[in-house]
């Protein structure tokens, strides 16, 4: 079985990218994740975060073991190129091309049918997944839901936690202005 991840318009330039992906096809993931540690290439990161989603898409959806699986392919295509443009000598505009990048992982097991163990997840909460959270029965038994907490800008308490510089009006304007009246 194939477990894919893509990641798409990342900013760094495929060719730079490139370096960084193609020592990975064929290694074992475990094997992966440590030469992606020891690379000091910008593109390394986010490869590595790819291939960590990519690792838990299989073992999530399709309940394969880590140890069971390496990278098939990596392949990486240019994505839109941002069209800017700088200033040059006598008036000229010079084109600059902000390049992108998409990346697709696909891994594959080792040895066929490999699962792993069936793990008890615990049940969803059915008042927060239905949408009925912070109902007149919870709020009359005194229960107060972390979704009815959102944005009222309240601390667990009741209370409104106020700011250094609360009780001067528009202080932080004042404080950070470049240049003194």
């Amino acid at each position: 079985m194939q477990v894919t991840a893509q990641l798409n318009y990342l900013r760094i330039a495929p060719r730079k990218l490139r370096l960084v992906a193609g020592p990975l096809r064929g290694l074992m993931v475990e094997n992966a994740e440590a030469q992606l540690t020891a690379i000091f290439k910008r593109g390394a990161n986010p490869l590595g975060k790819l291939l960590k989603s990519a690792v838990q898409n299989a073992e999530h959806n399709f309940q394969l073991p880590k140890s069971n699986l390496f990278i098939k392919d990596i392949v990486v295509n240019e994505g839109v190129k941002l069209k800017r443009y700088m200033p040059r000598a006598q008036g000229v505009a010079h084109p600059i091309q902000k390049k992108t990048t998409h990346i697709e992982i696909i891994l594959a097991e080792k040895v066929a049918g490999l699962k792993l163990k069936n793990v008890e997840r615990p049940a969803p909460d059915i008042a927060l997944a239905s949408g009925n959270a912070g109902t007149a029965a919870d709020e009359a038994a005194g229960t107060q839901s972390r979704r009815s907490n959102i944005g009222t800008g309240t601390l667990g308490t009741g209370t409104v936690k106020p700011s250094a510089l609360g009780r001067v009006k528009n202080a932080s304007r004042r404080f950070f202005r470049r240049k003194s009246i």
